[in-house]
């Protein structure tokens, strides 16, 4: 494909609506719609009236598209995304007081600055070098009062661990020579230690969606994290779903939250949602039809 120079121009609101007017889009309401695309913006809605196109090629919109219809795929779109957040923020502290607690008693305080401890020498540095660049950053009181009391150039794990990302968490736990206290970590939420790798990168990316704001609900993933090969709790029967889609990520979600909060009402959540908004299409997010019908969700 030959490629050309990007030539088109910025719009007002008004020749923005004119456009989708132009397109096929219906507008019942207009000053909604104007007030709408300058809060939002016309290429963060695109992603919503995306699926309503007939032509995607040339933008022509399918017979009784509305914009109405695209406004709430997005106000769906974004309730979903805060229930992602809340539910995350139970699990990656979960996750973090499980691998402060076993690899401290196992190898001490300090485990995260021993490159013994990891496979990849260079990127056990890097990972240490972003941990460093959080602490002299921080004005966290605790991380104040350590600065001035201790000698040491980073404090415990304990402490240090509590003002990195969970991004680094996860990359610390990735390079992590194979053994004993991987294992008993990932045991701990059900899964072996290199499902669980992949379910940590997964959900420092599912975060990263929702901070930003970007589409989720029929989001075709970048990351792939693996299926459970034999989980210790019960895990959806259906494998031939996309492990890319909505639906894996749900469930994945759901999975980890047998083990941080046993009596969770996240099914309930996803059901009141869904029956919020009658009209979304959930295959377009992986859901096969009788996903109802797994224990998971029970």
């Amino acid at each position: 494909m030959c490629k050309v120079p990007f030539t088109k121009v910025a719009l007002t609101y008004e020749a923005q609506l004119q456009l989708l007017r132009d397109r096929g889009l219906s507008i019942d309401d207009e000053p909604k719609a104007l007030f709408l695309l300058e809060k939002i913006s016309y290429y963060r809605l695109s992603g919503y009236w995306f699926p309503l196109l007939a032509n995607k090629k040339d933008h022509f919109f399918k017979p009784g598209a509305t914009f109405e219809t695209a406004f709430k795929l997005y106000c769906f779109d974004k309730e979903l995304r805060k229930l992602f957040i809340s539910e995350l923020e139970k699990i990656e502290v979960a996750i973090r007081a499980k691998m402060i607690y076993v690899l401290s008693h196992e190898y001490g305080p300090f485990w995260f600055q021993d490159p013994a401890l990891f496979r990849d020498p260079v990127s056990h540095a890097r990972t240490l070098s972003k941990i460093e660049d959080e602490f002299s950053r921080s004005d966290e009181e605790f991380i104040v009062a350590f600065k001035e009391k201790y000698s040491n150039p980073l404090p415990p794990s304990w402490m240090i661990l509590e003002i990195t990302s969970f991004g680094t968490i996860s990359m610390l736990y990735k390079y992590l020579e194979p053994g004993r206290s991987k294992r008993i970590i990932a045991h701990y939420f059900g899964l072996s230690d290199r499902v669980f790798e992949t379910w940590l990168h997964s959900i420092v990316y599912l975060r990263n969606v929702c901070a930003h704001h970007t589409r989720l609900w029929n989001r075709a993933m970048s990351i792939r994290p693996q299926f459970p090969i034999t989980p210790l709790k019960t895990w959806i029967n259906n494998t031939s779903i996309p492990n890319n889609k909505t639906y894996f990520m749900l469930s994945m979600i759901r999975y980890l939250l047998l083990t941080v909060n046993p009596g969770n009402t996240f099914t309930s959540k996803i059901t009141d949602l869904l029956e919020k908004y009658p009209n979304i299409d959930i295959l377009a997010m992986g859901f096969p039809a009788d996903w109802r019908d797994e224990e998971l969700w029970h």
